[in-house]
């Protein structure tokens, strides 16, 4: 019997890509064999994120709506607390105090 898929649209989700190799934060938007629908952003500038958002210039974040192809994706993973590490939402919200959900929502 197959397992249960884990991932569904609107799960925060942190995706490792490879070629070149990026890491991207964001809301699954859809998910299929072809690949990944992500409403976020890269992780490189992950702590300017933060500082941006946390002084009132959120709208100086390059927020994007991406296709990553399955053939791209070496991992993905829930945005979930691991080993008493928070999430990137909780961090996002405890950071700049707004729910990373809203920050996340479409254009």
């Amino acid at each position: 019997m197959p397992l249960p898929m884990p991932f569904h649209p609107g799960d925060l989700v942190v995706v490792v890509a490879q070629s070149p190799r990026e890491r991207f934060w964001g809301r699954i938007l859809g998910l299929e064999t072809a690949g990944i629908a992500l409403r976020g952003l890269d992780l490189s500038p992950w702590e300017e994120v933060l500082s941006l958002v946390r002084t009132g210039q959120a709208d100086q974040v390059a927020l994007s709506t991406r296709f990553i192809p399955m053939h791209r994706i070496e991992a993905m993973y829930l945005d979930e607390a691991s080993s008493g590490v928070p999430s990137l939402a909780d961090t996002f919200r405890e950071r700049t105090g707004i729910d990373a959900r809203t920050f996340l929502a479409d254009a």
